[in-house]
């Protein structure tokens, strides 16, 4: 289809929703519109409200029209409204308190359109050696409610259990595993939401739903953070030299960090494992290293 259109195209189209883009220089006349492409003036005999370059919305009105093909600009994106701030008392929230908050959050663009935040929390107290936190959630962790779900999941869960440990989260009705704090994983993503049109978290909205990280890391009093992925990486490298956390995951990944205290390991997503089968023997040796700071091991990097 052709894009030369004339004046009373562009007008239906632009009732019709329909933007058409062209790159834009500098802003012309109706004058100098109406010379360029033989447009007939106001008092031109047979001359319509419909050809006429003044009766177009400024929305519709072009931007250029040297090489005969007028743009018409998009409405700018919309400014996300009903935002909030955080819940008080953050710090001091039991689980279901944790669950409730972040279910009606609304303190950031990334819960603009979602279906329902991704947090599986325990029913009661329990401690963990483990902290896997993966990046956001995609279409099927919302659809589910639970991180690491399908396929990636189950690559994430013999990981796991190649080391001995088990996620807490029930799976598809599978009984938690009967094992102490060392054999049990919790896991989580760095942030809850995943928007109804998919994009990246930007820094501020990481820094405010890290607060909900931040209890349940006191919560669940984990020995060791397993940071499956960049956005993962970037929030817990937080606390680093700004340079480092710039590196690609495969610079930084075989050494031991600290977010909150807490011995941090870097390692590739299980998705990204699932394209990339050359890079598993990388993350299983990030995962053997992980299961040695958990008993103790390699604390002093």
């Amino acid at each position: 289809m052709s894009l030369d259109l004339d004046a009373r195209q562009r007008a239906m189209l632009q009732e019709m929703g329909v933007h058409v883009w062209w790159p834009a220089t500098e802003p012309v006349s109706d004058r100098q519109f109406a010379i360029e492409n033989e447009v007939p003036s106001a008092h031109s005999e047979g001359a319509t409200s419909q050809n006429h370059v003044s009766d177009l919305s400024p929305a519709a009105r072009p931007a250029v029209v040297r090489h005969g093909i007028i743009p018409v600009k998009s409405d700018p994106a919309p400014v996300p409204v009903g935002l909030t701030d955080l819940p008080l008392g953050i710090t001091g929230m039991d689980w279901p308190a944790l669950a409730a908050a972040v279910a009606q959050c609304q303190a950031c663009a990334m819960c603009q359109g979602r279906r329902a935040p991704v947090l599986a929390v325990p029913s009661q107290p329990t401690q963990c050696d483990w902290l896997v936190l993966g990046d956001p959630p995609d279409e099927s962790q919302e659809r589910f409610g639970l991180p690491f779900v399908e396929d990636a999941g189950k690559l994430l869960d013999n990981m796991l259990r190649a080391v001995g440990v088990s996620r807490l989260q029930p799976v598809a009705g599978l009984a938690l595993p009967l094992a102490g704090p060392s054999g049990r994983a919790y896991l989580s993503h760095v942030v809850k939401c995943r928007p109804a049109l998919s994009r990246i978290p930007e820094v501020q909205e990481l820094a405010k739903c890290a607060n909900y990280l931040n209890r349940e890391i006191e919560l669940i009093r984990p020995k060791v953070i397993l940071a499956m992925g960049r956005f993962a990486m970037q929030l817990l490298l937080s606390e680093t030299p700004p340079a480092a956390a710039l590196l690609p995951l495969g610079k930084l990944r075989g050494k031991v960090y600290r977010y909150q205290g807490v011995p941090v390991v870097l390692t590739y997503p299980p998705s990204y494992l699932l394209r990339s089968g050359q890079d598993k023997a990388r993350a299983w040796a990030d995962l053997c290293l992980a299961a040695g700071v958990a008993q103790g091991e390699h604390l002093s990097e």
